[in-house]
């Protein structure tokens, strides 16, 4: 029940008791008022009785006197006490008047009528004495007969009085009952009325209001300090106070969600710092190499807790080969094709276990005990990689489905710092190419030339260089064409490109002029492989138009690093030797000499 309702009841019973208290007080002071009235009514009969006798015997005591004195002031006396009284029924109707009862009435009237006869004994001896025969006179007033006759109507009068005692004294008796009882109902109201006060006081200013607000409020204080581990108590009771705990519940229930969406934003804004921290040193990545460490580096504190691998697509194999790992995961091969992994193929996340049962992936082999994640790296539709990841023991719902949002994110980053590196690496690869025959280009010579020259004076290795020049090149572009001429610088850089494609370097450095660098090959080897380039050129058939543009013969110089002098002038040292070539007739290899006997070590 409602306290608004309990209230509005222990008010109204407050009300109806102070009601029936304040009538039953009333009820008693009217009883006492009854009781009253019948004492004054027995005073007021009382004193009219004792007027009565006192008239009687004032009438007998003037004729007494008259008859022992013979004083006529006493017949005066007499005559005028006798001339005040009233008739027998005025006098009873007085009494009536004043209260008396029937029985009452009754014995009065006999006592009247035996006053009344007194009086006419009284006149008789009056008479006698007026006569002169007194004796007679006090024989009657003072005789025996007379005196009966007076005691007679003083017993009426007694017996009227005892009737009105009696009924007098009942009369109170029943008021002052009455009254007691009025006064011992009009107790018990106001005795329900306190404990109705008390009882509201206790049970519900303290019980249900007092002590509940006074928890209510502890537990509000703490709400409002955002301490949100206080729990409201459980008032089911259906009122006021209910309905306050029911909202602090509610208040609780925000201020946790508030909370929970407070900590899952900062959450989540420190992983977006991070990502964009990742994402930065992405950006600041020269190779694959560094792209590989940034990974292997962020990956496991993005998504925390998950195993995993980043695999990256080898265009030459064909294959997904794996660059790094982090936290140990425990399955999926180092290796696979692409069409072993259905991300791979469908281009979009794939989890083979989990809530909905999938296809697994064949990469990760058989024994899958955790559930698994695998986020295609694409770009533009293009896959060039693959996240691996594997789903801690206990994990929430909620923090999968933030972790899946995070690897995607993680993903896209990947695969497009991945991307560029290949277009950067592209890029490179084409300002480091030659167009028209696919070699590299001078730009990358140089570079290649530093490091082999380098390397080969730190390890003592030697490292040998062959310059190349088609010989009467400017004819093919005079009687062909310039597109048969390019016709033959391809077909040679074809020749040099096969000739080293495991062994060295092939390099055009302009015009028809090429240059093969050697790592690790001595003067025989080279020569060797130059013989090998020598017949293949020669062996060339090159036709433009349907028509063939006839013999195609090159020159080569060849000089090798120590046995021909210092790197750095490795290539001066082989093109001289093809100047050589070039001057003794074209079509032939000639070697560098050595100057002084010794090499560039000694």
């Amino acid at each position: 029940m409602r306290l608004s309702t309990i209230t509005n009841w222990a008010y109204g019973a407050t009300v109806a008791l102070t009601l029936a208290s304040g009538a039953t007080m009333l009820m008693a002071s009217s009883a006492e008022q009854a009781e009253r009235a019948a004492v004054e009514q027995r005073a007021a009969l009382d004193q009219m009785t004792s007027a009565l006798l006192e008239d009687s015997y004032r009438q007998t005591e003037q004729a007494r006197a008259y008859a022992i004195t013979g004083d006529p002031t006493h017949v005066i006396a007499y005559r005028r006490e006798k001339a005040a009284l009233r008739s027998v029924e005025q006098r009873i109707a007085h009494f009536r008047d004043v209260g008396a009862g029937p029985n009452e009435l009754n014995a009065l009237h006999q006592a009247l009528q035996l006053v009344d006869g007194l009086t006419e004994e009284q006149e008789a001896a009056i008479s006698a004495a007026q006569s002169g025969n007194g004796e007679t006179a006090r024989a009657i007033l003072f005789g025996n007969e007379y005196g009966r006759e007076l005691d007679n109507a003083a017993a009426q009068v007694a017996r009227f009085q005892y009737i009105l005692d009696q009924r007098t004294e009942a009369t109170v008796l029943r008021a002052t009952e009455a009254a007691r009882q009025w006064r011992r109902m009009s107790e018990i109201m106001l005795g329900a009325t306190a404990l109705l006060f008390l009882c509201v006081l206790y049970f519900i200013l303290k019980q249900r209001i007092l002590r509940p607000v006074v928890r209510l409020s502890d537990v509000v204080t703490r709400l409002a300090a955002h301490d949100f581990e206080a729990i409201p108590p459980d008032f089911r009771q259906v009122d006021e106070i209910g309905d306050m705990a029911q909202a602090i519940r509610i208040f609780r229930e925000n201020g946790l969600e508030r909370q929970r969406l407070e900590q899952e934003r900062d959450a989540d804004r420190i992983m977006r710092d991070l990502l964009s921290r990742m994402t930065q040193r992405l950006q600041g990545c020269d190779s694959t190499g560094d792209l590989v460490e940034v990974v292997r580096r962020f990956a496991p504190e993005i998504a925390t807790g998950f195993a995993g691998r980043l695999y990256i697509h080898d265009a030459r194999r064909n294959a997904m080969r794996q660059a790094c790992e982090w936290l140990s995961p425990a399955a999926s091969v180092t290796e696979f094709s692409p069409g072993a992994c259905w991300a791979l193929r469908r281009g979009q996340m794939h989890k083979p276990t989990g809530e909905m049962i999938d296809i697994p992936c064949e990469h990760l082999g058989e024994g899958l005990i955790r559930p698994t994640i695998c986020v295609p790296l694409s770009v533009q539709g293009e896959s060039i990689g693959l996240l691996y990841f594997e789903e801690p023991e206990t994990v929430l719902p909620e923090q999968r489905e933030r972790a899946e949002k995070y690897l995607e994110m993680l993903a896209e980053n990947i695969g497009l710092a991945l991307a560029n590196l290949r277009l950067r690496d592209a890029l490179r690869e084409m300002a480091m190419v030659d167009a028209l025959t696919g070699l590299a280009n001078r730009r990358r010579f140089d570079m290649a030339l530093a490091d082999e020259t380098s390397r080969s004076e730190r390890t003592s290795s030697p490292l040998a260089c062959l310059m190349v020049d088609i010989d009467h090149f400017k004819r093919f572009n005079d009687s062909h064409g310039h597109d048969a001429g390019d016709e033959v610088l391809r077909a040679v850089g074809g020749v040099l490109n096969d000739a080293l494609r495991e062994d060295g370097y092939a390099f055009r450095l302009g015009g028809e002029e090429f240059v093969l660098l050697m790592p690790g090959f001595n003067v025989d080897q080279a020569m060797a492989r130059a013989r090998q380039v020598q017949d293949q050129i020669r062996n060339l058939r090159v036709e433009h138009r349907r028509q063939e543009v006839g013999p195609i013969t090159a020159s080569f110089g060849l000089a090798v690093f120590p046995v021909h002098g210092r790197a750095e002038t490795l290539v001066q040292t082989a093109d001289a030797a093809l100047l050589r070539a070039k001057a003794q007739g074209r079509d032939q290899i000639v070697v560098a000499a050595v100057r002084d006997g010794t090499s560039a070590l000694g």
